[in-house]
This record gives C-alpha cells, sequence and structure tokens, in this order.
C-alpha cells in the first residue's frame, strides 16, 4: 500500500506549510479564560482560511474534500507547533443523525467557531461504562426535563451549548434507553462548575441539571436511539489523525533527540529514544491504514479502538522518557513545560474511552471474540 501524497495532497501541505510559517499564534496566555478565547481566535482563524471543514458537505459549509486532507491539516499542525484543530466530532453528530433544519441550526456556528460546545457525555461512575449512564430526560409538555450530573466536561463553563446523553426509558436494556438532546448552558437549572486538575488546568467542569427543559424539537436522533450516536462521536473522537496527535509525537521526538544528543554515550537512553522512534512509527502507519479503509465509509470504525490503544501507549512513554532524560530537576520545577506534559500524557489512556474499554472494542468488533465469562 502506497501511503505518499498524491501531488494534489502534496500542494495542500505545501500550501498549508507556508501559511501556517505566516498565521502561527503566539504568546499563549497564562490563564484558563485566557487560552480557551486564544483557542477559539485560533479556530475561527482557521476557518476564514478555508482550512476547517475540509471533508464536510457544502450543504453545511464544507468542502467536501477526502478525510485525508483533514488528516494532513492535523498532522501539519502538530509537526509546526501550532494549536490543534477543533476536534469536531460533535457537529459529526449532529451530521450523521440531525435532521437537515437541526444541522443548518448548529453546524455552521460548530464549524465557524462563533459558538462554544461541550460533550455532556461521561459521569461520575459512568466514565468507561458510558451504557450506564443515570442523567434521566423526562417527559412534560413540550419537551423533556433533565436531571442528573456530567462530569469532566471540557470547557462547559466556557460553552454556550451541549450536546448531551440522558436516559428517556429507564426499563430498557441500557443501551437501549438512551436519547441524545443539545442543551444551552444558559437554561434555568444548568449549572457548569470547573475542576482544577493536577496540571493546574481548569478546562473540564462537572454540570449539575435540576428539572433543565430541553424542547422537543433538540433531541438528536429518535428516542432511545443515541447510543449509536454515541459510538460514532467517540469514533471521531478517539482517532489520532483526527486529532493531530501524530504530528505532535514527531515534534516531541526531535525534542528526545536533542536531549539524547548532550549524553551521547549513554547506552541505555539511546535505547529508550529508538524505541520512542519505532512506537511513533508504527502510530504512523496504523494511523495511515485506517485512514485508508475509511475512504469507502462516512465515519471511522471499531478498529479506531486500536489506534486509540498504540497513542495512548506511545504519548506516555515519550513523556516517560523525556522526564527521565531531564533527570530529577523536571520534578522540581525547572522544566514546567515538559512537566506538564507528563501529568497530561497520563490521562492518554483514560480521556475519549479507557484502554480496557479499548481493548473489549478490539476483541469484541474486530476479532469477533466470546465475551468473557464472569466467574
Amino acid at each position: 500500500m502506497d501511503f505518499r501524497d498524491t501531488p494534489a495532497e502534496a500542494a495542500f501541505r505545501q500550501r498549508l506549510r507556508n501559511w501556517l510559517a505566516d498565521n502561527i499564534p503566539r504568546d499563549e496566555p497564562d490563564t484558563d479564560e485566557g487560552r480557551n478565547q486564544f483557542e477559539q481566535e485560533w479556530h475561527r482563524t482557521l476557518y476564514r482560511a478555508g482550512w476547517l471543514g475540509l471533508s464536510w458537505p457544502r450543504s453545511v459549509g464544507g468542502q467536501e474534500l477526502s478525510p485525508i486532507y483533514e488528516a494532513i491539516l492535523n498532522d501539519e499542525l502538530g509537526e509546526a507547533g501550532a494549536p490543534p484543530a477543533p476536534g469536531g466530532f460533535l457537529g459529526r453528530a449532529i451530521l450523521h443523525f440531525g435532521t437537515p433544519e437541526q444541522q443548518a441550526a448548529y453546524i455552521p456556528g460548530i464549524l465557524s467557531g462563533e459558538v462554544q460546545w461541550c460533550q455532556g457525555f461521561s459521569e461520575p461512575g459512568s466514565g468507561s461504562d458510558l451504557a450506564s449512564l443515570r442523567t434521566r430526560a423526562e417527559r412534560v409538555p413540550g419537551g423533556y426535563a433533565i436531571t442528573g450530573q456530567k462530569l469532566w466536561t471540557s470547557r462547559a463553563h466556557w460553552s454556550q451549548w451541549c450536546l448531551l446523553l440522558a436516559r428517556t426509558d429507564p426499563t430498557a436494556k441500557r443501551h437501549r434507553g438512551i436519547s441524545c438532546f443539545v442543551i444551552k448552558t444558559s437554561t434555568p437549572g444548568v449549572s457548569p462548575r470547573s475542576i482544577t486538575q493536577i496540571t493546574g488546568d481548569r478546562r473540564f467542569a462537572e454540570v449539575f441539571f435540576d428539572g433543565a427543559f430541553v424542547p422537543e424539537d433538540q433531541r438528536i436522533g429518535p428516542e432511545n436511539g443515541g447510543w449509536q450516536l454515541a459510538l460514532t462521536t467517540l469514533a471521531f473522537e478517539r482517532g489520532p489523525a483526527d486529532i493531530g496527535q501524530v504530528g505532535r509525537l514527531r515534534r516531541r521526538l526531535r525534542e528526545l533527540d536533542a536531549l539524547l544528543a548532550k549524553t551521547p554515550d549513554d547506552s541505555e537512553a539511546r535505547a529508550r529514544v529508538e524505541r520512542c522512534h519505532l512506537m511513533v512509527e508504527v502510530l504512523r502507519l496504523q494511523v495511515l491504514s485506517s485512514l485508508s479503509k475509511r475512504l469507502d465509509s462516512d465515519r471511522p470504525s471499531s478498529e479506531g479502538s486500536m489506534d486509540k490503544l498504540l497513542m495512548g501507549q506511545t504519548d506516555q512513554l515519550l513523556a516517560h522518557t523525556k522526564m527521565d532524560l531531564l533527570g530529577a530537576g523536571a520534578l522540581l520545577g525547572e522544566h514546567p513545560a515538559d512537566l506538564y506534559e507528563y501529568f497530561w500524557s497520563r490521562a492518554a489512556t483514560i480521556y475519549g474511552g479507557t484502554a480496557q474499554i479499548q481493548r473489549n472494542i478490539v476483541a469484541e468488533r474486530v476479532l469477533h471474540l466470546p465475551p468473557a465469562r464472569r466467574p
């Protein structure tokens, strides 16, 4: 299989590199609110320059190109050290399951960055086992009343809208009684509260719903049909090609090489860095293989869980190796950016679905192994 760029893809890549050389934003703010505004402005800059919505239908503001072009965009952003492109996976959910009216109402604002969204999926006790969620959506005149709690909701306290999963039929099998809604975070009864992480960031929040009303026309897809939407959304969220991870990891490899050059006779360090190079190359080839298969479909397959597993392992290996090369000073505050990177890497096998869940998906849906017997 030939993974090299076609002439058209190579021309696109070079045009993007030239644009990035003149447009990468500098001087990222120190505060959480400032960084959020900085990232939103970068989102709008990418959109105005025509770099977003590359594979999306023209009917919603896209360009109907191959998903390869979005992978090139994410790869080049990572290589250049630019802020990542917005994920867009919430818009994908509305694109695949929403009505034409809902698509016209919500997707333009998602693509342009003029409206900020968050994802109300995980809950206390229902993170990896998402199907066990307990937030309820009870029928009331004209719509639903939402009651419950969401956790680890990125940027909920800065967002105007939330894509929300809630249980509409508590008597159905747990995968079949879930529905999806979009709700304004300013709705009475919706209360986001930020969470401070080990890195010091406050980009995550918990969100409380106390009888918050959502109109029926803000349900996305059929009632009790939200599980398939959740799977599609997570498939786009998990893919390394969709979030530009390979390019960023290659950039971090160059930093490891520079550190190794200071101790060229350390054979153990050299072996560890060489393993990092190997893992990144394996991830790159796996991602390209997955992208090739996606050309015949409009969404990622369950094989994307293999990409997610490999991505988490590789991210943690590079971060751990760099801390070892830097020595004890990194833990004492001499390299705060690298310590932040290490702490953040610890979540790589948790966010977007834990490594354990990804292994279950690979076993059941890719290898078609029988379910494990419980004692």
